[in-house]
């Protein structure tokens, strides 16, 4: 466990590269195996857009690593957080509640907060306007989102006193699952259920890209299932009802281009086509 946890907390920044193409491309090659849906599209230029936004992703997160490296160091450093708070446990289970909370925080806070808040929702938008769901969609977040989750995980590192091996094996462990939930592929039904106890499958976070409310505002979790069962925020929907999208941007040439992408967050607002309330 110990040098499983000094590999995370000194990983190079290629080693981070390799985690975040490899699962890309494991889980496009599962795409093609065992898809979910045969539904024929431009895949390609479909994964160019998407593509377009991961590296926009990556660059923001870049730009931004000495932040969340300075901010958990100063956090362990000052003993601040939750973590430093805490009687003495197995290194198994503080990296275990690490990660919950983490996740907590810097996923489902985040994503919560992106659609209860118009101003973040407008950024969040361009995520939902994906009208083919698969492995790709997974980093497709506009330059401005990038910057809001990246401040979450950074409020999130202080709040929980996190090390940094534990910021980073988080980082890689959001990037796969992200990747892993997102995939167009095709579990077995007791499987997917089972797993989604535990972790977000696939086919439970199909659901939150179902084009109408109330679904859209669901199922908000990144690696663990927990919070939303928890925070009543769980739905389920059948996959042959499910329809890819968001409502209020059907037109293709709005969703299909990056340059209409990157204007959306400036867009006159457009409340929910068949919406039960209002962000």
């Amino acid at each position: 466990m110990q040098n499983f946890i000094d590999y995370f907390a000194h990983i190079p920044p290629a080693h981070r590269s390799v985690i975040l193409v490899g699962g890309l491309a494991l889980f496009m090659l599962l795409e093609t195996g065992i898809p979910l849906s045969r539904e024929r599209y431009a895949k390609w230029q479909h994964a160019g857009v998407n593509l377009f936004f991961t590296l926009t992703t990556v660059v923001v997160n870049f730009l931004m690593a000495t932040v969340l490296l300075r901010a958990s160091d100063w956090a362990v450093a000052s003993q601040v957080g939750i973590m430093p708070q805490l009687p003495t446990m197995p290194l198994w289970a503080s990296t275990l509640l690490g990660l919950l909370l983490l996740d907590l925080i810097g996923a489902y806070g985040a994503h919560w907060s992106e659609h209860r808040v118009r101003w973040m929702w407008r950024f969040h938008l361009i995520h939902h306007t994906d009208t083919h769901v698969d492995a790709t969609t997974a980093n497709r977040h506009h330059p401005g989102e990038s910057v809001i989750r990246f401040a979450f995980t950074t409020v999130g590192v202080v709040l929980v006193g996190a090390p940094i091996y534990l910021v980073f094996l988080y980082q890689s462990m959001s990037a796969l699952l992200s990747q892993f939930n997102h995939a167009n592929i095709a579990l077995p039904t007791f499987l997917d259920r089972a797993l989604s106890w535990v972790i977000v499958t696939p086919g439970m976070h199909r659901v939150h890209h179902h084009h109408t409310l109330p679904h859209t505002d669901t199922n908000f979790g990144n690696i663990f299932a927990i919070w939303d069962r928890l925070f009543g925020t769980f739905s389920h929907l059948e996959e042959s009802e499910i329809v890819f999208g968001i409502d209020t941007h059907p037109d293709p040439a709005e969703h299909s281009q990056i340059g209409g992408l990157l204007k959306i967050p400036f867009q006159q607002y457009r409340a929910p086509v068949k919406s039960l309330g209002d962000r």
